[in-house]
């Protein structure tokens, strides 16, 4: 198994890094993204943190400056939170890097030998733009 370097950005600088089994060294970026979302519902599913930390923000829950909180504790639907991703990807709402290139293609396949970092940026729409 190999493990690549999922890393969250925003244009505040802000930046968090964890890992991600991915054992395969060519996936397609639509696939990577599901692999994040997926582990990231099923973690917060588990455990119910105060703070979900996800690419995209659920249905009825509120920005906080580490994640998203929901109002009330309740069961993510990982398969609904991958569905957001892709549609925030298609609308810029983040931007992914491999390394230094940029990934502008769902179906992309991207190389992703062992230690491979692939970063997520988030945009943050400008006041009044």
């Amino acid at each position: 198994m190999g493990a690549v370097t999922i890393a969250d950005e925003t244009t505040s600088g802000e930046r968090r890094t964890w890992a991600l089994e991915i054992p395969e060294q060519r996936l397609a970026l639509r696939e990577v993204i599901r692999r994040r979302v997926f582990q990231e519902v099923a973690e917060y599913n588990v455990r119910h943190p105060a703070v979900f930390r996800s690419l995209v923000q659920p249905a009825g829950a509120e920005v906080t400056r580490n994640g998203y909180t929901l109002r009330e504790q309740r069961h993510v639907d990982a398969e609904a939170q991958y569905r957001l991703a892709v549609k925030a990807f298609g609308r810029n709402g983040f931007v992914v890097l491999v390394g230094d290139h940029q990934v502008e293609d769902l179906d992309a396949e991207l190389d992703l030998p062992v230690g491979a970092e692939v970063t997520f940026l988030k945009l943050v729409p400008l006041v009044g733009g």
